[in-house]
């Protein structure tokens, strides 16, 4: 058990003393082992479970005197167990929520008695006993690194000395490795998935095959290389701005018998390139940026050389080298200029078209325009791999002026100002810092002018000095700009982010706060939010979140530490890999704590991250867990409209669970919920609020009580005058709400037919599976069916049929069951769509395990009108349904098995379906556990059996004895079906035996 929780469970790393386990569903799974183990020792082994510790498992318990019963000496809050050891000791005492427990057999009743509480108590103690088997055994069973000798040892001295206590030591040790392997074996697949390559790994494997190059018979390679000689301090060969996007090196390796192949190298995998010749661009890119760099330097000479701050030197060198490579990248890739690396264009051309062009007539930079279209470049060559659900606010930057003759005074003045901030000592800097700051900073105007000045260069440099006041009043002035997206982008090229991830690390307070601030600013795109994550900053932003206290005394600049600490968190956590990393981080304790305060300043930005973090199932399990469903709903009561929708959003996505959603249920959320319903003017808390409402009405038991709040009536007031991501969630929260009969009467008669039929006509496939479930609930009322025909509603539906989505095509092909079966005249309903029986008949050539699904459902209803089933049968329905016989989908199993079975009773359809080899897969459903299965199986075997071959068919494959089985079912049609279908073939096995025999 040592091993497996040192190596296999993942334990938090935030904050001082010991780490935590991580709410990860590995851990609760190895958790849950434990406690098996440890409940089933006391009945398996009682024997080892009476041997008594070497020392007591201590741990700070959540369990009070009341829970203890029988078997317990209870003094008011201290508990001693009856069972005592051979000194007289209590095997168990509870003492001031100290527990300790001296035996696996008052571990195994705690277990019991601690119900629902027991995986937190599991947590607890083995969180303050990392190596268990020490108190348990003595420190010479301890964990160790090295290869473990100790139950050698101990067999070594069973059999010296035949003692009892040393052979029961031995069977524990036995049991407690056996449990180890156990817990290292389950844990090992999931493990197994997180293992990424690396330069070493890579490096070995490429050493290796170079063993087996050469220019011998017996190798396999001519030669294999790397197309650059350098290598990074990291093991890396690729040039940094590739390294972000995970690639380590390249190869050029040439076989005996083919061209040279062109390998990229990554975290990812080993790929084979196209026909670019990756050394040739990376030896031009390498050699423009050195002369970038020497050209920078001799301008940072003549410009920024002032006492005591100084801002020439390798660490400025390697920003400037990074911010122009990249844009050397960015502008090749987005193939805006034409940069060419030969005679005819030398090395100091490149750099005057790299840098930003002077305008006539006025020495400062300032060409707007390819500031814009560089964004939009780079933004292009985000990592994608970060997130797929998140969206960047930087997309679109705004257009800015290009003249200077409409340029506003505080232009002008921050120009003056900016000549102090480039020259001056750190008393004078820090004066023109705070002249600045009394501009409007706010206006656009005024970030330009910082921007366009190279004030900009100044102020993240002045962040890499020792001067505390100048680097707050850079950081004040740098969180205020950092609103501007070209100034996000060019903080980010600078290395500015870099440099604020060190600041975090400070022991000013203030600096921090300010620091964190301004990542939040920054890290709205991709690629700075993965150079945030790369620098270690998640770690440091999460260490900001913990203070001493969360009551109403604590500290406070720890309440504003940690509301900066969450607001950057909350701007991280758009990614995917920086979810994860708050997670490692220990995040999860922490938010779930400050989520029990009373200041809305902190729980907006707290809630924010937990909802932007809920999309991922490791935190959903946390958030219920940890117990913070309580706490977000009882903020849905708070009088902040953008606390109510954050906390909103973290139940619409955590309601995903059923567990989610029978919590919010108990801590009575539905009603606030509801009550929400009326703010219709704040269209993003209505989405959060409809989405919420929608997922909590997947269970029963919610939109039972949605009923008693009258929320239907108010969701049908919504269909119409409203954005569609809230028209998604109204419809989605309707469609589960109309499965009850009571829902389908309220929505007729609040007139909400029409508006969702219109609804129909949309594009959006999200919405149009919502609304195609809907109006497949309504339609189940005749009542309702009869006003969806008049809107032509059926007609809509059928047309969905043909949209290039599945989902949209399954949704719709389900719609239309229910729709036929309660249509006053369906045949000739459905025959009056022109070529509509064609094309559901088609769809069963579909991919699509869904579309297959529910289009045989919607085939069997059609099929029971006679005239239908002929058109059908000439359209090929019988061959089509065949093919998709061999299944292991129960849920396809089902719904094919009714087509079938409605299918052969038009002509030769039995004959066919034989002929088709239909009949002998339909067997083997009988095998299934569905009780629907069987039931659409046996009615399907009984129409086959009408013909005699299909009767031979069955009876090879042995379902008689199955059916006879069945005959005895309490489902009435099973029974009927599979007598049936045992008498049609009896009857034909008595006439070969008559027509044998005479």
């Amino acid at each position: 058990m040592g091993v497996a929780l040192t190596r296999a469970a993942q334990w938090t790393a935030a904050g001082s003393g010991t780490g935590t386990l991580e709410i990860t569903p590995l851990n609760e799974a190895l958790l849950n082992q434990i406690i098996q183990f440890a409940e089933d020792i006391s009945t398996k082994h009682p024997q080892e479970a009476a041997f008594v510790f070497r020392e007591p498992l201590e741990w700070k318990t959540q369990l009070d005197s009341s829970v203890f019963g029988e078997g317990y000496e209870i003094n008011e809050a201290t508990v001693q167990s009856e069972a005592k050891d051979k000194d007289g000791q209590p095997l168990l005492i509870l003492s001031a929520s100290t527990l300790r427990v001296r035996s696996f057999d008052q571990l195994s009743r705690l277990l019991r008695i601690a119900m629902e509480k027991k995986l937190k108590e599991a947590q607890a103690c083995l969180e303050a006993n990392r190596d268990p088997i020490v108190k348990i055994l003595g420190p010479e069973y301890g964990t160790v690194e090295r290869e473990d000798t100790s139950i050698l040892h101990l067999f070594d001295k069973v059999k010296k000395e035949s003692d009892l206590e040393t052979e029961l030591k031995m069977k524990i040790v036995l049991l407690l490795h056996q449990l180890d392997l156990q817990l290292l074996n389950s844990s090992l697949k999931q493990i197994s998935q997180d293992v990424r390559l690396n330069p070493a790994a890579v490096n070995n494997e490429v050493n290796l095959l170079k063993n087996f190059s050469g220019q011998g018979e017996d190798t396999v390679l001519e030669s294999l290389e790397y197309t650059s000689d350098y290598m990074f301090s990291n093991g890396c060969r690729a040039p940094p701005w590739r390294q972000v996007h995970g690639e380590i090196c390249y190869l050029v390796v040439k076989p005996h018998d083919t061209d040279p192949l062109y390998i990229t190298c990554s975290t990812a995998g080993v790929f084979l390139n196209g026909v670019m010749k990756l050394a040739a661009i990376i030896s031009n890119i390498l050699i423009f940026s050195c002369d970038c760099v020497k050209s920078d330097q001799l301008r940072l000479k003549k410009t920024f050389c002032f006492q005591n701050i100084v801002i020439s030197g390798p660490k400025m060198h390697q920003r400037l080298w990074l911010a122009r490579t990249r844009r050397f990248f960015e502008y090749e890739e987005s193939n805006k200029y034409c940069i060419r690396h030969d005679q005819s264009c030398g090395t100091s051309k490149c750099v005057e078209e790299l840098g930003r062009p002077k305008l006539p007539g006025n020495k400062m930079t300032r060409e707007k325009k390819k500031d814009t279209e560089l964004i939009k470049a780079s933004s292009s060559l985000e990592d994608v791999g970060e997130s797929s659900s998140e969206t960047d606010e930087d997309e679109q930057p705004v257009r800015h002026q290009e003249g200077n003759t409409d340029l506003s005074p505080e232009y002008w003045g921050i120009q003056k100002l900016a000549k102090y901030v480039k020259g001056g000592d750190p008393t004078a800097t820090v004066i023109a810092l705070c002249s600045m700051r009394d501009f409007n900073l706010s206006q656009e105007t005024c970030q330009l002018a910082i921007k366009d000045t190279g004030c900009l260069e100044v102020l993240i440099n002045l962040l890499d000095t020792d001067e505390t006041k100048c680097q707050t009043g850079s950081l004040k002035i740098l969180k205020e700009i950092s609103q501007n997206v070209l100034i996000r982008h060019a903080i980010a090229d600078l290395g500015g982010i870099e440099i604020m991830v060190k600041l975090l690390d400070s022991p000013d307070t203030d600096l921090k706060c300010l620091a964190a601030e301004t990542i939040a600013n920054v890290a709205r795109f991709k690629r700075a939010r993965k150079t945030v994550r790369q620098h270690g900053g998640i770690k440091r932003l999460v260490e900001l979140l913990e203070s001493i206290s969360v009551g109403s005394s604590y500290q406070a600049k720890d309440t504003e530490a940690a509301r900066c600490g969450a607001l950057a968190l909350w701007s991280c956590s758009k990614s995917t890999k920086n979810k994860k990393a708050i997670r490692k981080a220990g995040g999860i304790p922490l938010l779930a704590r400050w989520l029990k305060c009373s200041h809305t300043n902190i729980l907006i930005p707290v809630v924010g991250t937990l909802q932007e973090c809920a999309s991922e199932p490791s935190y959903r399990l946390a958030i219920r867990t940890e117990g913070m469903i309580e706490n977000l709903v009882k903020n849905l009561s708070s009088e902040h409209e953008e606390l109510q929708m954050n906390c909103a959003s973290a139940i619409f996505k955590c309601a995903e669970d059923e567990e989610t959603r029978d919590l919010v249920r108990k801590h009575e959320g539905l009603q606030p919920l509801s009550v929400l319903l009326d703010n219709s003017e704040n269209k993003q808390l209505l989405a959060a609020v409809t989405g919420a409402i929608w997922k909590c009405a997947i269970s029963r038991e919610n939109v039972l009580k949605f009923q008693e709040y009258k929320t239907v009536e108010t969701l049908v007031t919504l269909l119409t005058d409203q954005p569609e991501e809230v028209l998604i969630n109204v419809i989605g929260a309707l469609g589960e709400c109309c499965q009850e009969e009571e829902n389908r009467g309220t929505i007729r008669r609040c007139g909400g037919i029409a508006p969702i039929v219109k609804l129909l006509t949309a594009t959006n496939p999200a919405l149009l599976v919502n609304v195609n479930k809907a109006v497949g609930g309504c339609a189940m009322e005749p009542e309702n069916m009869s006003i969806i025909d008049s809107l032509d509603g059926v007609r809509l539906l059928w047309s969905l049929l043909k949209n290039p989505n599945p989902d949209v095509q399954a949704s719709a092909a389900w719609a239309l069951c229910p729709c036929v079966e309660n249509a006053k005249n369906s045949g000739e309903m459905v025959r009056s769509f022109v070529g509509g029986l064609e094309l559901i008949v088609n769809l069963l050539k579909s991919k699509d395990k869904e579309v297959l699904t529910n289009v045989c459902a919607a085939i069997a209803n059609i099929a029971k009108d006679q005239e239908n089933l002929a058109v059908m049968t000439d359209h090929g329905v019988v061959p089509l349904l065949s093919k998709l016989a061999n299944t292991n989908n129960n849920k396809l199993r089902r719904h094919l098995a009714e087509a079938i079975a409605h299918c052969c009773m038009w002509g030769s359809n039995r004959v066919a379906f034989g002929e088709t080899k239909a009949v002998a897969p339909l067997a083997r459903y009988l095998k299934a556990k569905d009780p629907l299965v069987h039931r659409a199986t046996a009615l399907a075997l009984y129409q086959l059996s009408e013909d005699p071959n299909n009767c031979v068919i069955m009876h090879e494959n042995g379902v008689v004895k199955v059916l006879l089985a069945m005959v005895g079912s309490t489902d009435d049609a099973l029974q009927e079906a599979a007598a049936g279908c045992i008498a049609n073939i009896r009857r034909l096995a008595l006439a070969t035996e008559k027509a044998k025999y005479g």
